[in-house]
């Protein structure tokens, strides 16, 4: 493969995981998945939280593709550009961690965005979190956030209509801290 063909694809590779995430999220995460999910929308002390175990598929899906793209592994049957697609699921996973883990819940490190698309992220995702149980919900994705104001008309909207049941802060307009 040309190093454009090989840059292209790891890139292309990357915006994939994002509907990917937001996908499994939305239909796994909170359908038939929610007892590994439900922790992570509760509060706890814990260090690690079942939902973690989710980042195991994800690193496995990086292996498989690593391991069918390496002539090591599949000899001559090997497959490329599974190395690349592989690398660019692993460059996802450092976002998706770096970003949910560390900017939004900031299970690494301390920055509260005060401007700009991390602040927007962070919004986005913490509006997420605003329902109580797995029904309802906006925001599944984690690199691409919609407008706040959107979100929070989407919300009420989802509880107007029974779907969604929205924790206190939200229901009465007021800012969500923590």
């Amino acid at each position: 493969m040309s190093p454009l063909a090989i840059v292209l694809l790891v890139l292309a590779t990357v915006a994939a995981m994002e509907f990917v995430a937001w996908s499994s999220h939305k239909y796994i995460m909170h359908g038939f998945g929610w007892a590994w999910h439900r922790d992570h929308h509760e509060p706890h002390d814990r260090v690690l939280e079942k939902n973690d175990l989710y980042a195991l598929f994800g690193a496995g899906i990086s292996i498989a593709m690593f391991a069918l793209g390496s002539p090591m592994v599949m000899g001559t049957r090997a497959w490329e550009p599974g190395t690349w697609i592989g690398l660019g699921v692993l460059i996802y996973g450092v976002i998706y961690t770096l970003i949910h883990d560390g900017l939004v819940h900031q299970r690494y490190f301390r920055w509260v965005p005060k401007r700009g698309y991390a602040k927007r992220l962070v919004q986005a995702h913490k509006l997420h979190h605003a329902t109580i149980g797995k029904e309802g919900g906006v925001s599944f994705g984690f690199v691409v956030a919609r407008d706040p104001a959107a979100l929070k008309r989407e919300l009420r909207a989802q509880r107007a209509r029974g779907i969604a049941v929205l924790r206190e802060a939200v229901e009465e307009g007021a800012p969500r801290r923590g």
